[in-house]
């Protein structure tokens, strides 16, 4: 009998093993289960009967009576003192599957454990390439009695014919991929944590979902305001009902800031996935300073239990056995996730980035503030959605005030003509029935107004808000304006930018003086209501989500006021810098309204068309599949795939609040993961020389690998976050 996990009950005694043949049958019956979805169960089925069919050796029985099933390291190939498995049971696959349909499950069982490999080496060093490891295993010690198994579970022919030329089949294998990853994961979880396993599951089906959702519209619109703009949100809803019987595939809506696209937009993806029988609905968000704010909506009206929440890189670590089994499949009806996570995700190599992908086919996908993919990436994106939309039975929504250009035109490869629907029956009609504020264009784009001058505007004001594009002017601008304004900006830990957009809120319901100045975080989804708001010149989206920020309810006797002026600062090089280019060339023309929704079209074909490059990475060269071997370099790839560059920021975990008795906490613990959790809302991000700066003058210490902390809560600001380019000249607050 060959053994595949063995375990300690808390008595100390020795369960009964896991046998290695009800592990394979366990995990290719859920493998199986999940590949169903994209018409592909005869290849799950394959994957989980073969991945670990090179524990089949005396060598591998041997080890693992010695090491045991609690050992974290016995679970992990590549570490010190472990036996690969893998690689022979790939080189099996495709000895009796044959290379042309062995290959496509080779790469998904060498990288079960380790993440998907490239083919050919790369820098980092060859022996971890498909390629050398095929070139330098054996099967000779797999037992005869697994090999015959096996041999009868060839897979069907693939389930459509793919275009080699792009990212069709190294998406179709990290689907498979995914789909093994995650079975094995449950499977060896049900044999070594009973008690976890039970915790899964128990969700509501999206039919109820959808019923406690109109019971929530209906009593909130029941109490609501007879407003103007209430009303015209309640033809919004409208519009989206309708919709939902649309066939499946890619939809934009379009719809004003302030016009309630969140509820909307749930009220379609809900619909439509009960009338077309999706799975669950994935909201994705661009930013992390907003995603509690609408997983919290969808917790009020869909209930605490039904909607998962997973952002942020803490616990995305892969050096322990805890952490990588809690990662998060995407297997509850609802999740609320950032663009960072959903994106990379969908390119990534690693077993618990991946293990999710499986479980976004036959789902409704929204994007809010669509028009912030990340524009470096767009081309291997729209080649993803496009696919995913085709092959893998998944709906797309396109959901902004400032919808892109992501169709195909002259100089524009993306997603094909005619293919997005706009659920709103008359967006023009739409944005002029809406429209709530005046723009206020500079006179001279020449002149840039200084920030003392601009603190005089400001201080004038007595209800303002003020955005800027980058943290540096947010703190400048900051510190000329009177003591009682408002600062928010990335500097602040999500918490503390969380408690100040409450005080904000409450300040503005009383009817009291508040002045605010903030970076872009503010743009997107922060539902703000100022008379006045004032835009450093910036992209046009920018400034009309800014715009959003202003008159949002209508309340005004008149038209709310929309200063744009040209700052001291450019914007930051790159494509933000273009952006702001192409904005100020548009409005020199004297563009009549530059709210007009039929601006943004010209705006975004536009910057594509100045973009370096829509796949600056060369990503969806990597993943063409190179013949005759059907070379895929999956980790490089992935490893490119970064919205943020990793290594141009570090974390630090800040003493704000709560914060400083969970980092107390942390020391004593160690990472555990629900702790992490919690820690994510006392994190800040900073860029590397910021960094390093700061732990050269000894502001920050390392305590556990990769999490960092102040030495000193004199550095983080109760107004306005960590101080990066300051030091606090108090010499008593460095006294511990």
């Amino acid at each position: 009998m060959n053994i595949a996990h063995v375990r300690r009950l808390p008595n100390g005694s020795w369960d009964n093993p896991h046998t290695l043949e009800t592990h394979l049958n366990g995990t290719a019956v859920r493998a199986a289960s999940f590949a169903q979805v994209f018409d592909s169960e005869s290849w799950g089925k394959a994957l989980g009967l073969s991945h670990d069919t090179g524990k089949a050796t005396q060598e591998w029985q041997k080890y693992l009576c010695l090491k045991s099933g609690c050992d974290d390291s016995a679970y992990f190939e590549g570490k010190p003192g472990t036996i690969d498995h893998s690689s022979p049971g790939a080189k099996l696959a495709e000895e009796i599957f044959g290379k042309e349909i062995g290959r496509f499950l080779s790469y998904c069982i060498a990288g079960h454990h380790a993440g998907l490999p490239n083919w050919y080496p790369d820098e980092a060093g060859g022996q971890s390439a498909l390629s050398f490891r095929l070139g330098h295993t054996s099967t000779a010690k797999i037992s005869q009695g697994q090999i015959a198994k096996l041999s009868n579970a060839k897979p069907y022919k693939p389930p459509w014919k793919f275009d080699t030329a792009g990212l069709d089949l190294s998406l179709w294998i990290r689907m498979l991929f995914s789909c093994l990853v995650d079975a094995d994961f449950l499977d060896t979880e049900d044999y070594m944590d009973t008690d976890k396993a039970g915790t899964r599951g128990d969700y509501l089906s999206i039919e109820l979902l959808l019923a406690r959702f109109n019971r929530f519209i209906a009593e909130m619109t029941a109490g609501a305001d007879k407003t103007p703009v209430n009303e015209i949100r309640q033809t919004i809803l409208a519009d989206c009902r309708k919709a939902v019987d649309m066939k499946p595939g890619i939809f934009s809506l379009t719809v004003p800031t302030g016009g309630g696209k969140t509820l909307s937009s749930l009220a379609f993806a809900l619909g439509h996935a009960v009338k077309h029988k999706h799975d669950r609905v994935i909201y994705v968000i661009p930013y992390t300073s907003i995603i509690e704010q609408t997983a919290d909506i969808f917790r009020k009206v869909l209930g605490d239990d039904q909607v998962v929440e997973h952002h942020a890189s803490l616990d995305e670590n892969e050096s322990t056995l805890k952490l990588c089994r809690a990662a998060e499949n995407w297997d509850a009806p609802i999740i609320v996730t950032t663009s960072v996570q959903f994106f990379e995700s969908l390119f990534a190599a690693r077993t618990s980035r991946c293990r999710k992908l499986h479980n976004i086919a036959n789902s409704v996908v929204v994007f809010d503030e669509a028009q912030l993919v990340p524009v470096d990436f767009l081309g291997p994106i729209l080649k993803v959605i496009e696919l995913l939309t085709k092959s893998y039975k998944v709906t797309f929504v396109l959901s902004t005030a400032t919808q892109p250009a992501f169709e195909t035109r002259d100089s524009f490869k993306g997603l094909p003509s005619g293919s997005v629907r706009e659920i709103i029956g008359n967006v023009p009609k739409l944005y002029e029935t809406l429209k709530r504020v005046k723009i206020e264009c500079p006179g001279d784009f020449q002149k840039p107004t200084s920030w003392e001058d601009l603190s005089r505007e400001i201080t004038n004001e007595e209800r303002v808000l003020c955005v800027v594009s980058d943290r540096k002017s947010c703190r400048e601008l900051y510190r000329l304006l009177p003591k009682n304004t408002f600062h928010l900006s990335a500097l602040m830990c999500g918490q503390h930018r969380s408690d100040t957009i409450a005080e904000i809120k409450r300040k503005l319901a009383g009817g009291e003086p508040v002045r605010v100045v903030s970076t872009q975080l503010v743009e997107a989804g922060v539902d703000l209501d100022f008379p006045v708001v004032y835009r450093s010149l910036a992209g046009l989206d920018s400034i009309a989500q800014a715009a959003g920020r202003c008159n949002r309810e209508g309340k005004l006797s008149g038209l709310g006021r929309v200063v744009v002026f040209v700052p001291p600062k450019k914007s930051p090089p790159g494509i933000l810098r273009k952006a702001a280019e192409t904005t100020e060339s548009m409005l020199k023309t004297g563009v009549n309204d530059p709210l007009n929704h039929a601006n943004f079209e010209f705006f975004f074909s536009t910057l594509y068309w100045k973009a370096n490059s829509l796949d600056s990475k060369g990503i969806i060269h990597l993943l063409k599949p190179e013949p005759p071997e059907c070379a895929i370099q999956f980790r490089t790839a992935a490893e490119k795939f970064h919205i943020i560059d990793d290594t141009m920021q570090r974390t630090i975990l800040v003493p704000y609040g709560e914060g400083d008795s969970l980092i107390q906490m942390l020391r004593k613990k160690g990472p555990e993961r629900w702790l992490l959790r919690k820690l994510q809302r006392y994190a800040v991000n900073i860029y590397t020389r910021d960094f390093d700066l700061m732990r050269g003058r000894g502001s920050v210490v390392e305590f556990s690998p990769g999490i960092y902390t102040l030495t000193t809560p004199a550095e983080y600001d109760a107004k306005t976050g960590l101080l990066v380019d300051e030091i606090p000249n108090d010499p008593e607050l460095f006294i511990l």
